[in-house]
């Protein structure tokens, strides 16, 4: 079949690609963006609604964001980072939402206050500490803390409900918290993106090679239902496959990919079946996570808005399987495993006993012992009233390091080629909150040229009005955007 050219080539139809494909097409219309997705329709991985926890995570409720140090001092830095990236992503959907490239704000985002929740007087004097430390900053300044029970039975009734009233609880309270449906998002933006000239989605199409050749990459594909392959000559390749993006930025061979590994971790829900429970809860109820747990797998009781209905989710509990996508291969992490990448994975299965044992547990964990972790956070929940479904799968970043030869790593990352012809984006948590100012980064790297011209800098401000400030440093500036957003996307 006849070879396609195209600008822009977005390999996998999730938060990302379509992220970075509605920046740039907003940025330079005259660019030709080809989006491809291995399965039928966009959204179906990583990006589905069941896939991820939901949460617009802000470091309003992850325990996991303020570590605390052996010497119990509390680090507050990741929260205030990723809150300020999620304030970049408020931003660039409000200015879609008022230009009307989004529909109205509840189709993908909705108000859903933010709690943390701990027991015990160990984690009880952890939370205090945590919201002190954060509420002297502006960013978590309307933060509240209480360990009054009437007040927590305010804040969340249901699970104050059949409660010993001389236990040790606390919790952290943001009113204007939000839950986000990050594929019914990713639907709406893709259906913006069709809707330009410039822009070709092709379903059902899976990467075979790729391969740099002079100045462009030549990327052979197949079409799954035909079964044809074809040849897309890219001037610059965005790998945003999720689980998936290692494999391909292996096959891509660029210099700076080499020694990158991944660990697999799969994930499971209790899902509600009974509606008289679901509209007791509106909130959502993050607490602490087990020793070695990855972030993916902190517990949270959640309320949220699938595809416009409302839903109560408990868990995830973490597994482990060897594929690196929900549909993708048993061998995935096999096929993954380079002469190039094996000592830090090895590095890492043996400093990380913790992880390993930790999964284990998860994965032969009865419906019986799943219950009564959701009955620490629900004491009056009964079996009959949850299911058991599957959650997303996620890919934890392995890299070489000089000290262990291997390291892993809980976060997104950005590995870019010299040249800045090829970006790939790794990793997981807090990954579709912080997806647009991941892409900006991918744009600044990989389109650098122009985003230093007036014409782009000027656009992304109106785009992002707090560019190329700081939101940690900036509390006036934060306050003027926060309120702008807050209304436009009906969180206030």
């Amino acid at each position: 079949m006849k070879n396609l050219e195209t600008d822009v080539l977005l390999v996998g139809g999730g938060i990302m690609s379509a992220t970075l494909g509605m920046l740039l097409n907003q940025l330079d219309p005259t660019l030709n963006i080809t989006m491809i997705e291995q399965l039928p329709e966009v959204a179906l991985e990583s990006s589905a609604a069941l896939n991820n926890a939901g949460t617009g995570h802000a470091g309003y409720c992850e325990l996991n964001y303020t570590p605390q140090a052996t010497d119990g001092s509390v680090s507050t830095q990741r929260a205030l980072e990723i809150n300020a990236a999620f304030e970049v992503s408020l931003q660039f959907w409000s200015h879609l939402v008022e230009t009307h490239a989004l529909p109205a704000p509840n189709a993908f985002i909705n108000k859903t206050p933010h709690l943390s929740f701990v027991r015990h007087e160990k984690n009880v004097a952890f939370l205090k500490q945590r919201h002190a430390l954060l509420k002297e900053h502006h960013l978590f300044s309307e933060m509240q803390y209480s360990d009054d029970l009437k007040q927590l039975k305010a804040w969340m009734p249901l699970m104050m409900a059949d409660r010993n009233p001389d236990e040790k609880l606390a919790a952290t309270y943001v009113e204007h918290g939000s839950d986000v449906d990050f594929g019914a998002l990713t639907r709406h933006m893709v259906i913006n993106l069709k809707k330009q000239n410039n822009f070709r989605l092709l379903n059902n199409t899976r990467v075979l090679k790729l391969k740099k050749i002079k100045d462009n990459w030549h990327v052979g594909v197949l079409d799954n239902s035909s079964r044809h392959s074809k040849t897309i000559n890219a001037k610059f390749v965005f790998l945003g496959a999720g689980g998936g993006a290692l494999p391909l930025l292996q096959k891509a061979k660029i210099p700076e990919g080499l020694g990158y590994g991944g660990f697999p971790v799969s994930g499971q829900w209790l899902i509600c079946n009974n509606p008289d429970v679901i509209k007791q809860h509106s909130v959502k109820v993050y607490g602490k996570a087990a020793v070695g747990a990855p972030p993916m797998s902190v517990p949270h009781l959640d309320t949220r808005m699938i595809n416009g209905q409302p839903a109560l989710l408990f868990g995830p509990f973490a597994g482990f399987t060897t594929r690196f996508l929900k549909q993708g291969s048993l061998l995935d992490f096999a096929k993954s495993v380079k002469v190039n990448n094996i000592k830090a994975m090895l590095s890492v299965g043996r400093h990380n006993t913790d992880l390993t044992k930790y999964l284990l547990g998860e994965v032969f964990q009865t419906q019986r012992q799943r219950m009564q972790a959701l009955n620490e956070f629900l004491p009056q929940a009964q079996a009959k009233d949850w299911h058991l479904a599957n959650a997303g799968q996620r890919v934890q970043i392995i890299k070489k390091c000089d000290k262990n030869w291997g390291k892993l790593e809980f976060g997104t990352e950005i590995v870019t080629s010299t040249d800045g012809s090829l970006a790939t984006l790794l990793g997981a948590s807090p990954g579709a909150s912080i997806s647009v100012q991941a892409m900006i980064h991918v744009i600044e790297r990989c389109f650098s040229t122009q985003i230093k011209g007036d014409n782009w800098q000027k656009k992304m401000r109106a785009l992002v009005p707090s560019y190329g400030e700081s939101l940690i440093n900036n509390k006036d500036l934060l306050l003027q955007v926060r309120q702008r957003t807050l209304k436009t996307l009906k969180l206030n």
